[in-house]
């Protein structure tokens, strides 16, 4: 009998949650529009979502009237951003992830020690830039994205040197670069605690999970997903085909064939009811056991600001 294997856990985690409630709640507030400095989460179905209640998405501050309402994405922000939203007289609700906050404010704790701070994560994706954005002025965060780049760290004589690492990576790849790092700089300081979230942690186990027995793998999430991406990538270094799609639509019928067994989960940023339209359109080519595979459990919950609380 052919089956469906459900991740769990899956989709939104607690800052996705956070971010968007963020949004709804300054909607309710202060009524359309809000304009919001990039996609909230990196989401498509979100993201238009929002859009239908009232919010503008914008890449540039200067895209935004004086004197407007912005809220600052999941990923975090420069320093540079919060002066230029000061210069427009912006209201800013800040709907970074509390975990980003956590990597920044140890970026500005390290340097202020006159510590050389690593960071690992991809060129360009916002909550990197985010965090090179915290750096103190006269300093820099190295951004190291494979191994090649930690040969050319040039530290000064005597000079300490620490890591922290962009939330949503691979685990397994941030700890081949964190081998390499420490076989460079046996002295390297380590984050107090893991800076992979949680929920990129218990996703990427779930998936582990499941793909000892499904021959596929259906990851319900948008291309420039991070968290979304390594779902994928964990399945196919395991020698399981994975496809990432936003909607069941852009499901392919080769993809299924002959595949007894299908996996499928959700990046945190992707909603439920992204995967209950899979799970419904299985169904109709006559998939009907659906078995939710058993996983950690999520209780962790990020307040709005005060000013948004109910």
């Amino acid at each position: 009998m052919r089956q469906v294997l459900l991740a769990n856990p899956r989709g939104f985690c607690a800052g996705v949650d956070r971010a968007i409630d963020i949004v709804e709640q300054a909607l309710k507030k202060h009524g359309a529009p809000i304009y919001i400095r990039h996609e909230v989460v990196h989401n498509r179905y979100v993201v238009e979502d929002l859009k239908s209640k009232g919010a503008i998405f914008v890449e540039r501050l200067r895209e935004v009237p004086e004197g407007s309402i912005v809220i600052f994405s999941a990923h975090g922000v420069a320093k540079t951003v919060w002066k230029k939203a000061d210069d427009l007289n912006l209201t800013v609700y800040d709907a970074t992830c509390p975990l980003v906050t956590k990597v920044h404010k140890e970026v500005i704790r390290k340097q202020n020690q006159n510590t050389q701070v690593v960071l690992i994560g991809h060129t360009g994706h916002p909550e990197v830039e985010g965090t090179l954005g915290q750096s103190i002025d006269g300093k820099e965060v190295l951004l190291v994205e494979d191994e090649k780049d930690i040969a050319k760290i040039d530290l000064k004589d005597g000079q300490k040197i620490s890591y922290t690492t962009q939330t949503t990576l691979s685990v397994d790849d941030t700890q081949q670069i964190v081998t390499e790092l420490k076989k460079h700089f046996p002295d390297i300081d380590s984050p107090k605690k893991d800076d992979i979230c949680y929920a990129t942690q218990n996703r990427q186990d779930a998936v582990k999970q499941i793909i000892n027995q499904a021959e596929v793998l259906i990851v319900l999430g948008s291309k420039n997903s991070s968290n979304s991406n390594r779902l994928k990538e964990i399945a196919e270094k395991n020698h399981v085909d994975a496809y990432l799609i936003d909607h069941y639509s852009e499901l392919k019928d080769e993809w299924l064939e002959n595949k007894e067994t299908i996996g499928v989960t959700a990046g945190a940023s992707a909603p439920e009811i992204l995967v209950q339209e899979v799970i419904e359109y299985l169904k109709s080519l006559g998939i009907s056991k659906v078995t939710e595979v058993t996983g950690a459990k999520e209780d962790v919950y990020f307040p709005p600001p005060k000013e948004l609380r109910n």
